[in-house]
Parts: C-alpha cells; structure tokens; sequence
C-alpha cells in the first residue's frame, strides 16, 4: 500500500491558479483513472479534473470557493502497490459552465411514520453548492434537515436524492385552507464562487476604472412591428421566427461604420483603442448558472434571418451550458434586453474592454401627436445605451443612436 499525491494540474494558457467549484469525491470514496473527480473555474473557463490513479481517497484540500495554487497537493489516494509516477494529470477540455444537474427533483411519497431528519444544530448553516441549492428550492426541501456526506458535512446532489427517496419532509407548503402565517426568521449565508463570483469581479472592475455615459432615446418601433409580424406570417419552416434583437443587429451593423470607436476595446492601461470592421454582437442571456455572453460572430456578413437562426442557437447552448470558449468570448460590442420582463429605462454595464452596451426596455402602446397633430396610438420603445466615456463623446454616441432610431423607425431602409 502506498500513497499518491495528486497536485492541482496544469489547465493550460498560462493559468498559475483556479478556484474550486465543486468536489465529486468524498473522504473514503473509491476512485479510478480518468473518473471525473473535480470542477475547477479559472479566468476562462469551468474545466473538469479526472483522477490520476486507481485507489481511495484519504484527505482531500480545498473547499469550493478556494483558489488553488496550480502544483498544489489537493488529494491524497491509497493505491495497492508501489505509488506511480508523479506526472501532471491532463484536464478535460475547457467547457463554460458546469453541468446542470442530471437528475430532476422527484416529489416524494412522505409517509406518516417518517421522521423529520435533523442534519445539523438549529441555526447552523447548511452547506451546498449553488446547483444543489436550486434543487432544493425547486422541490421546497429545507436544506437544514438534510444530512450532508461531503467535505465538513456538505450536501451532495447523492445526499438530496438519498433524502428524497428515503421520503424525507418537505418545507411547509400551503395546501388549501386556512394557512397559518408564521414570521420567516431563517437568514442564508452563501459563498459566491465559480461564475458568479466571476461575473461580480468583472461588473466591479468595470464599475470602478470606466467613466460611462448613459444615452437613453425613445424608439417609434410601429412601422418595424409591422414588418416583423408580416415577415413571421410568411416565413418558411426553417426559419426562425422573428423577435426585435435580430433587426437592432442589422441596425447596428449598419449604423457602427459611422461611429467605429463604440464598437471598439479600449486597454486603459496600455492606452491602446482597437477598433474592428467586423461586427460581433454579444447578446447578454440569463441562464441557469448566471449571465452569460453567446457572441453572433460577423453579424455584418448575416441577413436577418441567419441573425435569428444564430441568436437562437447561441441562446439554448448558453442555457444548456453547451456554448463553446470561442462563442462566449470576442464581442466587439453587446445587447442587453429586459424587455420581456419590463422597465422604462436600465442603465447597462459595459462588458469591458468594449466601449458601448444597447439595453432594450418594453415596448408599449401610447398616445402621440402625428403630423396633423391628432392623438394617435404608437408603439415605442426605449433604447437605454453606455459607453466608455474616455473613448466616446457625448455626441457620438448621440449620433450612433440616433442613426440606430432612423433605421428601425424606417425598417424599409434595414434592407437597403
């Protein structure tokens, strides 16, 4: 019986350090060669770690959240015969986020007879990583009751799927009647680490070293929704259907030329403005790990409907945690909608290095003067915009989205 020693490998491109996301092993567990083991996050991407050695593990190092030295001892195996040789084991290839979890809350059957389980002392904090977390939101399982087999007592996914079988109590809900309201006393600290904590290190930076200029202008989209609903009605059935993001693509491919510092990255330290021809649109999308960036690359060489057919495909892969390294990354410039969810007016981030961000507001129906000067309903929307103020003036961006409005007020000319 011997000892190996399996050191933090080296991810590649020059990473010296990564944060540890989520361990997949236990203290006593039983592991083999190339078993998935651990997911790490480093400034590029979330890159699963495979075990080295066959054999059982006796001390793992580190928690999620920590961030490890690459070289670094992480976890101790047992191993039958003479220890191996000490080499770095090779990492997975880089993926965006970490999988979502393969199994689905099951209801369970929770039988009169079956004990609520106290995991922990009242009070104490249970731990879990974000996933396990929503999983339990989503099937209302107090994590307090449920026992944790993981690094100093923390849930696994194995452990919410043992207290759901084992037809464990679920959190009170309300079911029908005359519900007694109770004071909500529990307060929930939570570690924010891997994505999260990378979007947060970015939105500050951001924050704290670029002065922005807010632009907000009002968009008469009457015309364009018109179009758009004739366009859909008579689409074939392989294209995509319509929303407003792909026409303010197009407006924007046609409106940047004019103004070519806002679709540009500025390094502040080096003092150095790149400027691009090309067009590379990020589109902000919520998904089930946190914001992300899908990028349609060369929106300008795209017409309308290749611009959907790529806003949808790049949308689902962010979703489903799909989206490659290269299509979450190189945007020369970035959408963000709220639109759906509603708000008159956002005040975007600029997602740096780039120089400008268009946020998307409601659409809705109000009253406006025509030419003749009767009351008539419109359909508008606001376009809430921030650029790098160091780099754009005022009125350059004034004159961007102005042009942007001239286009999609008069969508005719999208296509000319």
């Amino acid at each position: 019986m011997s000892e190996y020693r399996y050191k933090m490998p080296d991810v590649g491109e020059g990473i010296v350090e990564a944060e540890i996301v989520e361990w997949h092993v236990k203290e006593g567990d039983t592991v083999t060669e190339d078993q998935h083991v651990l997911d790490v996050m480093t400034d590029k991407a979330t890159v699963e770690i495979p075990c080295a050695v066959n054999g059982t593990v006796t001390k793992l190092v580190g928690a999620p959240g920590d961030v490890i030295a690459v070289g670094t001892e992480i976890m101790f195996i047992a191993t039958s015969g003479a220890a191996p040789v000490e080499e770095e084991a090779p990492a997975e290839a880089p993926k965006e986020e970490p999988k979502p979890a393969a199994k689905k809350p099951v209801e369970p059957e929770v039988s009169a007879e079956a004990p609520s389980v106290a995991a922990r002392p009242t009070g104490e904090r249970p731990l879990a990583s974000p996933a396990v977390r929503k999983r339990a939101l989503d099937a209302a399982i107090d994590l307090g009751v449920v026992p944790g087999t993981g690094p100093a007592g923390r849930i696994t996914h194995d452990d919410l799927d043992d207290f759901i079988k084992s037809g464990g109590r679920l959190a009170a809900r309300s079911g029908g009647g005359s519900a007694i309201r109770s004071a909500r006393t529990a307060v929930t600290e939570e570690k924010v680490i891997g994505l999260r904590r990378r979007i947060s290190d970015n939105m500050s930076r951001a924050q704290r070293t670029i002065p922005d200029i807010a632009y907000v202008e009002e968009i008469d989209v009457t015309a364009l929704e018109e179009l758009r609903a004739h366009l859909n009605a008579h689409r074939s059935e392989d294209q995509p259907k319509l929303t407003f993001i792909p026409f303010l693509v197009l407006a924007l491919t046609k409106a940047l030329p004019d103004t070519p510092q806002a679709n540009a990255h500025f390094d502040g330290e080096a003092m150095v403005l790149t400027k691009y021809e090309a067009v590379h649109c990020g589109i902000a999308a919520a998904t089930p790990n946190g914001l992300m960036v899908p990028v349609i690359k060369h929106a300008e060489s795209l017409d309308i409907w290749q611009i959907a057919s790529e806003l949808s495909r790049l949308g689902q892969a962010a979703k489903d945690g799909k989206a490659s390294k290269d299509e979450l990354s190189g945007s020369t410039i970035t959408i963000t909608s709220l639109g759906a969810i509603g708000g008159l007016v956002t005040t975007p981030i600029l997602n740096a290095p780039e120089t400008a961000i268009i946020g998307v507001n409601k659409m809705q129906t109000l009253p406006r003067f025509d030419a003749d000067g009767q009351v008539v309903p419109r359909k508008l929307m606001n376009l809430s915009s921030c650029f790098d103020h160091r780099i754009v003036d005022g009125y350059d961006a004034a004159m961007l989205i102005q042009r942007v409005k001239s286009l999609l007020e008069n969508p005719a000319t999208l296509f000319m």
